[in-house]
């Protein structure tokens, strides 16, 4: 039976993609940030390069800024580039405003010289050659945004060999892996198909290339914008999240240019009052793990609920009930024979997995659930223990699998633990270490919540104890009534 639980992790890609992390919420957001987060008074601290130099230029000679009252200027901060106000501003003002005629997006790729090229790809492919053929392109409109796009994030689908081995364990390192072998599978696709028979319009793109491109609009592309489902927005991506900021309301929109304009422009607003000099802030995504966060952006966050582990269950083929379980399983909201469930630290377990566990589960002289009869009412019986044998075996199964994950980290979390507390460490080690010290936790938290559970087997009330209450055959003590015969 202990193939009916599984703990891994898959790929997590574009919405054109099934998603792994399936009930959590979804990104709304990507941007870039290096790992360190800073405090919300994080102020500049040197004179912009060239290359901001003259993207600030290109910006005001095209209109999208004013150069004599900007509201925020691009400035050297602790995490890289980020937004600095030029003056006070409150809560939800707005800091800039960019028309969509300066976004970069499948309908830019369309109306280039490469759209006819591109009609049939994935959005997120299309908007990566965009990128990487106007990155060649010595006279390239975008030019001045292009260089100051970084080389790479500490995103982990950047690190080498060496740095991925400190996550050796890890979900986020099958997800990481699972992700480059995603776009080394779509390069492939496009090199064969689109690359090579027009080399004059991309004359050398490598698989490092690709991945960089992929890197750039995962970490900085807004999406689920009203319309929009992968946009890159000059300026407004160089925005840098914050930890102490916890609202996502009302940071962004998109809304016409005015009464009489047909132009439709990129809102950002602050949700924090901000200081002249200080550094304009937003919040990412507070529904991602730091799993998410070290797979987008490069950095992890200390903050205990940011620890998430992803539970695999798994409805085998040779159950001899799978076409019943299967239903029941997809009436209720769960659609095939494998499902997902993340577990945060610190927070409870969701609703459905105990249930979903007992159904997994369910055998022997329980099976009887499974007919017809049952159908409609079977899942809330499955909220509640169902009988001994089966409460005993998920707990087993569950615990089982707790300890084989938690054997397979190179490191202890009093190790991990140690590390942090000693601090200096390499960006990318010390995400590694935050990566895999949190996802112990979550798994000593499960398998704590079953080892009590088992302790408590004998004190659970299980169906057939119910069935008979209902029935009104068991008395206030728990003993069976019986009826003398006249």
């Amino acid at each position: 039976m202990a193939s009916l639980f599984s703990i891994s992790s898959s790929p997590f890609f574009f919405s054109s993609v099934k998603p792994h992390f399936s009930q959590r919420k979804r990104p709304t957001l990507h941007l870039t940030v290096p790992f360190t987060v800073k405090s919300l008074l994080s102020p500049a601290t040197d004179t912009p390069s060239p290359a901001v130099q003259t993207f600030w230029q290109w910006l005001c000679d095209k209109g999208v800024v004013s150069a004599n009252s900007p509201v925020v200027k691009p400035g050297i901060v602790p995490e890289g580039l980020g937004l600095i106000a030029q003056r006070d501003m409150s809560r939800n003002e707005v800091v800039l405003e960019v028309p969509k005629k300066f976004w970069i997006n499948p309908d830019t790729v369309a109306s280039s010289e490469i759209g006819k090229l591109c009609g049939g790809l994935k959005p997120w492919v299309s908007v990566a050659l965009f990128l990487l053929r106007e990155k060649s392109n010595k006279d390239s409109l975008w030019r001045s945004y292009l260089e100051i796009l970084p080389e790479q994030t500490n995103s982990t689908i950047y690190w080498s060999e060496e740095e991925l081995s400190e996550l050796q364990g890890t979900q986020l390192l099958n997800t990481t892996l699972g992700v480059k072998e995603y776009v080394q599978s779509e390069f492939l696709k496009i090199k064969e198909e689109i690359i090579l028979p027009n080399k004059h319009l991309f004359p050398s793109i490598t698989m490092d290339d690709f991945i960089w491109a992929f890197g750039i609009l995962r970490s900085r592309a807004f999406s689920r914008l009203r319309g929009q489902n992968l946009v890159l927005i000059p300026l407004a991506d160089l925005i840098n999240h914050n930890s102490s900021i916890t609202t996502e309301d009302n940071a962004w929109e998109i809304k016409g240019g005015g009464l009489f304009s047909r132009d439709v422009l990129f809102s950002l607003r602050t949700p924090v009052s901000v200081k002249s000099g200080e550094q304009v802030y937003i919040q990412y995504d507070l529904g991602k793990s730091n799993a998410e966060l070290a797979l987008d952006y490069g950095f992890v966050e200390s903050r205990s609920d940011r620890n998430a582990y992803t539970l695999t269950l798994e409805i085998s083929e040779s159950d001899p009930f799978f076409g019943d379980k299967l239903d029941i399983a997809e009436s209720n909201g769960l659609v095939g024979e494998t499902a997902y469930f993340d577990i945060v630290l610190g927070h409870s377990l969701p609703p459905a997995l105990l249930p979903y566990l007992r159904l997994v589960a369910l055998g022997g002289t329980d099976a009887f659930l499974l007919e017809s009869i049952f159908r409609n009412s079977v899942w809330g019986h499955l909220e509640l223990p169902v009988s001994r044998a089966n409460e005993e075996l998920i707990c087993r199964v569950v615990r089982n699998a707790c300890r084989t994950a938690l054997s397979g980290y190179k490191t202890t979390i009093e190790e991990d633990e140690k590390l942090l507390e000693g601090g200096n460490l390499d960006p990318r080690l010390e995400i590694a270490v935050g990566v895999r010290a949190g996802e112990k936790r979550v798994l000593e938290q499960i398998d704590e919540i079953f080892k009590n559970r088992e302790l408590e087997l004998d004190e659970l009330e299980y169906y057939q104890e119910r069935r008979l209450k209902d029935l009104g055959l068991v008395g206030e003590q728990g003993d069976i009534i019986f009826w003398e015969p006249k």
